[in-house]
Protein backbone atom coordinates (compact mmCIF):
# COMPACT_ATOMS: atom_id res chain seq x y z
CA UNK A 1 0.00 0.00 0.00
CA UNK A 2 1.57 3.16 -1.04
CA UNK A 3 -1.23 5.57 -0.90
CA UNK A 4 -4.06 6.04 1.29
CA UNK A 5 -7.63 7.91 1.55
CA UNK A 6 -7.79 11.06 4.26
CA UNK A 7 -9.63 13.92 4.50
CA UNK A 8 -8.46 17.52 4.32
CA UNK A 9 -8.63 20.92 4.22
CA UNK A 10 -6.88 23.62 2.63
CA UNK A 11 -8.67 26.77 4.04
CA UNK A 12 -10.93 27.23 6.92
CA UNK A 13 -14.75 27.03 7.24
CA UNK A 14 -17.92 24.69 7.63
CA UNK A 15 -17.35 20.94 6.79
CA UNK A 16 -18.32 20.93 4.05
CA UNK A 17 -14.82 22.77 2.54
CA UNK A 18 -13.35 19.05 3.92
CA UNK A 19 -12.59 16.60 1.07
CA UNK A 20 -11.46 13.10 0.53
CA UNK A 21 -7.71 12.49 -0.90
CA UNK A 22 -5.75 9.99 -2.29
CA UNK A 23 -2.33 11.06 -0.33
CA UNK A 24 0.94 9.08 -0.08
CA UNK A 25 1.14 6.41 2.68
CA UNK A 26 3.57 8.62 5.40
CA UNK A 27 7.16 7.98 5.50
CA UNK A 28 8.34 6.86 9.39
CA UNK A 29 11.45 8.25 10.78
CA UNK A 30 13.97 6.83 14.09
CA UNK A 31 11.67 6.49 16.96
CA UNK A 32 8.42 6.35 14.86
CA UNK A 33 5.39 4.10 14.03
CA UNK A 34 3.10 3.78 10.96
CA UNK A 35 -0.32 3.07 12.52
CA UNK A 36 -3.03 1.37 10.22
CA UNK A 37 -5.94 2.84 11.32
CA UNK A 38 -9.39 1.34 12.35
CA UNK A 39 -11.59 3.68 13.77
CA UNK A 40 -10.45 7.13 14.65
CA UNK A 41 -13.09 9.31 16.85
CA UNK A 42 -14.60 13.00 15.64
CA UNK A 43 -14.81 15.33 18.22
CA UNK A 44 -15.91 19.15 18.75
CA UNK A 45 -12.34 20.36 18.71
CA UNK A 46 -11.62 19.32 15.19
CA UNK A 47 -14.78 20.90 13.76
CA UNK A 48 -13.40 23.94 15.30
CA UNK A 49 -10.31 22.89 14.13
CA UNK A 50 -11.26 22.73 10.54
CA UNK A 51 -13.13 26.12 11.43
CA UNK A 52 -9.93 27.91 12.29
CA UNK A 53 -10.01 28.39 16.01
CA UNK A 54 -6.46 26.47 16.31
CA UNK A 55 -4.57 28.08 13.02
CA UNK A 56 -4.20 25.13 11.70
CA UNK A 57 -1.19 24.74 9.02
CA UNK A 58 -2.48 24.18 5.69
CA UNK A 59 -2.97 21.90 3.80
CA UNK A 60 -4.26 19.83 6.69
CA UNK A 61 -5.30 16.31 7.95
CA UNK A 62 -7.91 16.76 11.06
CA UNK A 63 -8.37 14.26 13.71
CA UNK A 64 -6.54 13.67 16.72
CA UNK A 65 -8.08 10.48 18.39
CA UNK A 66 -7.37 6.95 17.07
CA UNK A 67 -7.50 3.17 17.47
CA UNK A 68 -5.64 0.90 14.87
CA UNK A 69 -2.33 -1.20 14.56
CA UNK A 70 1.21 -0.76 14.22
CA UNK A 71 2.26 -2.03 10.89
CA UNK A 72 6.05 -0.47 11.03
CA UNK A 73 8.09 0.55 14.23
CA UNK A 74 10.83 -0.93 15.93
CA UNK A 75 8.94 -2.98 18.84
CA UNK A 76 5.44 -2.11 18.32
CA UNK A 77 5.05 -3.96 15.16
CA UNK A 78 1.83 -5.93 15.21
CA UNK A 79 0.13 -4.42 18.54
CA UNK A 80 -3.04 -3.42 19.19
CA UNK A 81 -2.71 0.64 20.33
CA UNK A 82 -5.01 3.66 21.19
CA UNK A 83 -4.69 7.31 22.10
CA UNK A 84 -4.36 10.55 20.97
CA UNK A 85 -1.21 12.50 19.43
CA UNK A 86 0.67 15.54 20.14
CA UNK A 87 -0.75 18.23 17.93
CA UNK A 88 -2.43 15.97 15.58
CA UNK A 89 -4.73 18.09 12.98
CA UNK A 90 -2.88 21.07 13.93
CA UNK A 91 1.38 21.25 12.98
CA UNK A 92 1.01 17.78 12.28
CA UNK A 93 -1.39 15.64 10.12
CA UNK A 94 -4.22 13.53 12.33
CA UNK A 95 -6.54 10.81 12.40
CA UNK A 96 -8.79 11.35 9.81
CA UNK A 97 -7.15 9.28 7.30
CA UNK A 98 -5.76 5.52 6.90
CA UNK A 99 -2.88 5.35 8.41
CA UNK A 100 -0.75 7.77 10.94
CA UNK A 101 2.64 8.39 11.98
CA UNK A 102 2.79 8.43 15.72
CA UNK A 103 6.13 9.14 17.97
CA UNK A 104 7.37 5.74 19.50
CA UNK A 105 7.48 7.14 22.75
CA UNK A 106 3.81 8.21 22.48
CA UNK A 107 2.32 4.61 22.16
CA UNK A 108 -0.31 3.14 24.71
CA UNK A 109 -1.61 -0.48 24.24
CA UNK A 110 -5.30 -0.65 23.90
CA UNK A 111 -7.47 -2.50 26.25
CA UNK A 112 -8.52 -5.99 25.15
CA UNK A 113 -11.50 -5.86 26.00
CA UNK A 114 -12.69 -2.89 24.22
CA UNK A 115 -13.33 -2.71 20.43
CA UNK A 116 -11.46 -0.61 17.77
CA UNK A 117 -14.51 1.77 17.80
CA UNK A 118 -14.93 1.68 21.24
CA UNK A 119 -11.09 3.01 22.31
CA UNK A 120 -10.91 5.23 19.44
CA UNK A 121 -13.52 7.52 21.63
CA UNK A 122 -11.58 8.13 24.81
CA UNK A 123 -8.49 10.06 23.95
CA UNK A 124 -9.62 14.05 23.86
CA UNK A 125 -12.68 13.47 26.36
CA UNK A 126 -10.69 11.62 28.88
CA UNK A 127 -6.98 13.51 28.23
CA UNK A 128 -9.15 16.80 29.42
CA UNK A 129 -10.88 15.11 32.21
CA UNK A 130 -7.77 13.51 33.65
CA UNK A 131 -5.72 16.68 32.88
CA UNK A 132 -7.50 18.79 34.94
CA UNK A 133 -8.79 16.39 37.94
CA UNK A 134 -5.70 14.01 38.44
CA UNK A 135 -2.51 15.99 37.03
CA UNK A 136 -3.74 19.23 37.43
CA UNK A 137 -6.60 19.79 40.71
CA UNK A 138 -5.00 16.54 42.62
CA UNK A 139 -8.62 15.23 43.27
CA UNK A 140 -9.18 13.82 46.70
CA UNK A 141 -11.46 11.19 48.09
CA UNK A 142 -14.17 12.66 49.86
CA UNK A 143 -14.40 15.66 47.55
CA UNK A 144 -17.10 17.13 45.90
CA UNK A 145 -16.71 18.22 42.54
CA UNK A 146 -18.83 20.05 40.43
CA UNK A 147 -19.24 19.14 36.77
CA UNK A 148 -20.50 21.73 34.40
CA UNK A 149 -20.84 20.24 31.13
CA UNK A 150 -22.13 17.25 32.78
CA UNK A 151 -24.07 15.73 30.03
CA UNK A 152 -21.05 16.16 26.99
CA UNK A 153 -18.43 13.54 26.66
CA UNK A 154 -15.88 15.04 28.86
CA UNK A 155 -18.49 16.04 31.88
CA UNK A 156 -19.64 12.35 31.49
CA UNK A 157 -15.66 10.82 31.29
CA UNK A 158 -14.75 13.43 34.43
CA UNK A 159 -17.67 11.87 36.61
CA UNK A 160 -16.66 8.25 36.02
CA UNK A 161 -12.92 9.73 37.09
CA UNK A 162 -14.17 11.63 39.91
CA UNK A 163 -16.21 8.14 40.64
CA UNK A 164 -13.34 6.33 40.46
CA UNK A 165 -11.44 8.60 42.58
CA UNK A 166 -13.94 7.94 45.51
CA UNK A 167 -15.10 11.32 44.97
CA UNK A 168 -19.18 12.85 44.93
CA UNK A 169 -20.12 14.52 42.25
CA UNK A 170 -22.61 17.07 41.44
CA UNK A 171 -23.57 18.03 38.06
CA UNK A 172 -24.64 20.97 36.06
CA UNK A 173 -26.10 21.22 32.51
CA UNK A 174 -28.68 22.82 30.57
CA UNK A 175 -31.38 19.92 29.86
CA UNK A 176 -32.36 17.08 31.86
CA UNK A 177 -30.94 14.01 30.72
CA UNK A 178 -29.95 11.04 32.55
CA UNK A 179 -26.52 11.44 33.59
CA UNK A 180 -24.41 9.05 36.28
CA UNK A 181 -23.91 12.19 38.67
CA UNK A 182 -24.88 11.51 42.35
CA UNK A 183 -26.90 15.24 41.90
CA UNK A 184 -27.60 16.87 39.21
CA UNK A 185 -28.66 20.34 39.05
CA UNK A 186 -30.25 22.05 35.62
CA UNK A 187 -29.02 25.47 35.39
CA UNK A 188 -31.56 26.73 33.50
CA UNK A 189 -33.92 26.44 35.76
CA UNK A 190 -31.80 26.94 39.25
CA UNK A 191 -29.13 29.29 40.04
CA UNK A 192 -26.10 27.02 40.25
CA UNK A 193 -24.23 28.61 43.78
CA UNK A 194 -27.56 28.71 45.67
CA UNK A 195 -27.70 24.58 44.32
CA UNK A 196 -24.36 24.55 45.07
CA UNK A 197 -24.04 25.50 48.43
CA UNK A 198 -27.41 24.04 49.75
CA UNK A 199 -26.00 20.43 48.81
CA UNK A 200 -22.77 21.15 50.71
CA UNK A 201 -24.60 22.19 53.59
CA UNK A 202 -23.32 25.99 52.96
CA UNK A 203 -19.83 25.29 52.56
CA UNK A 204 -19.36 25.10 49.02
CA UNK A 205 -17.77 22.65 46.43
CA UNK A 206 -13.85 21.47 46.97
CA UNK A 207 -13.56 21.81 43.22
CA UNK A 208 -15.07 22.80 40.06
CA UNK A 209 -13.97 21.41 36.76
CA UNK A 210 -16.00 23.76 34.14
CA UNK A 211 -16.29 22.44 30.68
CA UNK A 212 -18.22 25.60 29.41
CA UNK A 213 -16.65 28.43 30.83
CA UNK A 214 -17.72 32.24 29.66
CA UNK A 215 -21.37 32.95 31.73
CA UNK A 216 -21.07 29.56 33.83
CA UNK A 217 -17.26 30.87 34.91
CA UNK A 218 -18.35 33.19 37.50
CA UNK A 219 -21.30 30.89 38.67
CA UNK A 220 -18.81 28.26 38.91
CA UNK A 221 -15.98 30.40 41.26
CA UNK A 222 -19.26 31.28 43.63
CA UNK A 223 -20.13 27.67 43.83
CA UNK A 224 -16.47 27.10 45.46
CA UNK A 225 -15.93 26.72 49.10
CA UNK A 226 -13.08 28.72 51.08
CA UNK A 227 -10.01 27.59 49.58
CA UNK A 228 -11.52 26.02 46.88
CA UNK A 229 -10.05 25.80 43.30
CA UNK A 230 -11.52 25.41 39.89
CA UNK A 231 -10.36 24.08 36.56
CA UNK A 232 -11.32 25.39 33.01
CA UNK A 233 -10.36 23.61 29.87
CA UNK A 234 -12.73 25.49 27.37
CA UNK A 235 -15.14 28.60 26.83
CA UNK A 236 -18.14 29.09 24.96
CA UNK A 237 -18.68 32.72 23.47
CA UNK A 238 -15.35 35.38 23.16
CA UNK A 239 -14.30 33.63 25.97
CA UNK A 240 -13.77 36.89 27.51
CA UNK A 241 -15.21 37.04 31.55
CA UNK A 242 -15.84 39.01 34.79
CA UNK A 243 -15.64 38.20 38.11
CA UNK A 244 -14.67 39.83 41.22
CA UNK A 245 -11.15 39.85 41.82
CA UNK A 246 -11.62 40.74 45.85
CA UNK A 247 -14.31 38.07 46.23
CA UNK A 248 -11.27 36.00 44.11
CA UNK A 249 -8.56 36.49 46.95
CA UNK A 250 -10.42 36.94 50.46
CA UNK A 251 -12.26 33.43 49.17
CA UNK A 252 -8.58 32.23 48.69
CA UNK A 253 -9.74 30.48 45.47
CA UNK A 254 -7.41 28.73 43.07
CA UNK A 255 -7.84 28.58 39.10
CA UNK A 256 -6.37 26.49 36.69
CA UNK A 257 -6.34 25.95 32.75
CA UNK A 258 -5.95 23.02 30.97
CA UNK A 259 -5.26 22.76 27.10
CA UNK A 260 -4.61 18.88 25.96
CA UNK A 261 -3.58 20.38 22.59
CA UNK A 262 -0.53 20.96 23.91
CA UNK A 263 0.64 17.91 25.65
CA UNK A 264 3.37 15.69 24.77
CA UNK A 265 3.01 12.31 22.98
CA UNK A 266 4.44 10.54 26.48
CA UNK A 267 2.53 12.61 28.59
CA UNK A 268 -0.41 11.29 26.20
CA UNK A 269 0.80 8.03 26.72
CA UNK A 270 1.24 7.89 30.38
CA UNK A 271 -2.37 9.35 30.94
CA UNK A 272 -4.06 6.44 28.38
CA UNK A 273 -1.42 4.00 30.49
CA UNK A 274 -3.31 5.04 33.57
CA UNK A 275 -7.22 5.25 32.20
CA UNK A 276 -6.52 1.81 30.56
CA UNK A 277 -6.76 0.14 34.02
CA UNK A 278 -9.85 2.12 34.80
CA UNK A 279 -11.38 0.51 31.98
CA UNK A 280 -9.75 -2.89 32.58
CA UNK A 281 -10.99 -2.12 36.17
CA UNK A 282 -14.58 -1.45 35.22
CA UNK A 283 -14.51 1.96 36.35
CA UNK A 284 -14.72 3.76 33.33
CA UNK A 285 -17.04 2.99 29.90
CA UNK A 286 -17.33 3.89 26.94
CA UNK A 287 -20.21 5.87 25.08
CA UNK A 288 -22.22 4.53 22.18
CA UNK A 289 -20.87 4.91 18.85
CA UNK A 290 -22.18 5.85 15.57
CA UNK A 291 -20.25 5.03 12.71
CA UNK A 292 -19.43 6.86 9.22
CA UNK A 293 -17.30 6.25 6.38
CA UNK A 294 -14.63 9.28 5.54
CA UNK A 295 -16.58 10.01 2.43
CA UNK A 296 -19.27 11.49 4.90
CA UNK A 297 -17.42 13.35 6.10
CA UNK A 298 -19.42 16.50 5.80
CA UNK A 299 -22.08 14.71 7.39
CA UNK A 300 -20.73 13.46 10.18
CA UNK A 301 -18.61 16.58 11.19
CA UNK A 302 -22.00 18.38 11.12
CA UNK A 303 -23.80 15.96 13.51
CA UNK A 304 -20.90 16.46 15.66
CA UNK A 305 -21.15 20.56 15.30
CA UNK A 306 -25.19 20.58 16.19
CA UNK A 307 -24.46 17.94 19.50
CA UNK A 308 -27.22 15.75 19.38
CA UNK A 309 -27.23 12.89 21.19
CA UNK A 310 -24.92 10.84 23.53
CA UNK A 311 -23.52 8.88 20.82
CA UNK A 312 -19.51 9.33 20.08
CA UNK A 313 -18.46 9.70 16.37
CA UNK A 314 -16.17 7.59 14.81
CA UNK A 315 -14.74 7.11 11.33
CA UNK A 316 -14.06 3.43 9.79
CA UNK A 317 -11.09 4.68 7.78
CA UNK A 318 -11.03 1.11 5.93
CA UNK A 319 -14.74 0.91 5.32
CA UNK A 320 -17.31 -1.03 7.44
Amino acid sequence: MTTMKALRFGKYGPPSVLSIQELPVPDIKMGEALVELHASAINPSDVKNVAGAFKAALPRIPGRDFAGVVVAGDGWKGREVWGSGAGFGVWRDGTHAQYVVVSADGLSEKPAHLSMEEASTVGVPYLAAWSGLVDAANIQAGETVLITGALGAVGRAATQIAHWKKAKVIGADISDKPSDVDVFVNTKAKELPVEVKALTNGKGADLVFDAVGGPMFEPCLKSLRLGGRQVAITSIGNGRVEFSLIDFYHNRLHLMGVDTVKLTGPAIAGIMDQLRAGFEGGHLRTSPVQKWSLDQATDAYTAVEEGIGLNKHVFLPHGN
